[in-house]
C-alpha cells in the first residue's frame, strides 16, 4: 500500500544521502524541542502556582481545567483535545472532582459516560492559566521573540506533521 503525502511529489528529485541525514537530524531535534517545550510549559505553570500559593493541584490538572473552560465535556473529549504527558486523564478528573474544581454528572442516555464542567474554584484556576498564557504571548511579541507571522508558520508546520502522523496511524491497520 502506498501512502501519498505532500512530500511524495514525483516531480521532486530524491534527496541525497547527505541531505537526507541532515533532514533526519533536524527532524529529531524538532521532536526533542517539542517535548522539551511541553515539559517547560508544565514547569512554568507549576512555578506560577507556587507564586500564587496554589499547591493543591498539579500542572497537568491545571491544563485540564484550562482546556475545559466554559464547556461541558467527557473524558474522551479531553483526551482528544490535549496532551497530558504521562498522566491518566480519568484519575486526574476524579481528583479534580474530589477537590472541588469540577462538577461531574452521568449522562442520562449513556450511563457509562460522565460529563464534567468547572466549578467556581475550577474557573479561578482557568483564569490564572489564561492570564499566564496572555502574559507570555504579549512578552513574546514585546521582546521580539515571535510575531503573528512566526507563530502562524510554526502552527502550520506542526499541523502538517500532525496530519502526516495521523495518516501514518490510519494506514498501519
Amino acid at each position: 500500500m502506498s501512502i501519498h503525502t505532500d512530500l511524495d511529489d514525483p516531480e521532486q528529485p530524491a534527496m541525497s544521502p547527505a541531505r537526507n541525514a541532515a533532514f533526519m537530524a533536524s527532524y529529531l531535534d524538532a521532536l526533542n524541542l517539542v517535548e522539551r517545550l511541553h515539559r517547560l510549559m508544565l514547569d512554568v505553570i507549576k512555578d506560577e502556582f507556587e507564586r500564587v500559593g496554589l499547591l493543591e493541584i498539579n500542572p497537568v490538572q491545571a491544563l485540564l481545567l484550562f482546556n475545559v473552560g466554559d464547556n461541558e465535556v467527557t473524558a474522551g473529549e479531553l483526551k482528544s483535545r490535549g496532551y497530558y504527558q504521562g498522566s491518566n486523564v480519568s484519575y486526574n478528573l476524579k481528583k479534580l472532582v474530589d477537590t472541588g474544581y469540577m462538577h461531574h454528572e452521568r449522562s442520562a442516555i449513556d450511563r457509562r459516560s460522565v460529563r464534567v464542567r468547572l466549578t467556581e474554584k475550577g474557573r479561578s484556576v482557568h483564569l490564572i492559566v489564561s492570564k499566564l498564557f496572555k502574559t507570555h504571548s504579549e512578552g513574546l511579541v514585546a521582546r521580539g521573540v515571535l510575531d503573528q507571522s512566526g507563530v502562524e508558520d510554526i502552527t502550520v508546520a506542526l499541523r502538517r506533521v500532525e496530519r502526516y502522523w495521523t495518516e501514518q496511524i490510519r494506514y498501519i491497520y
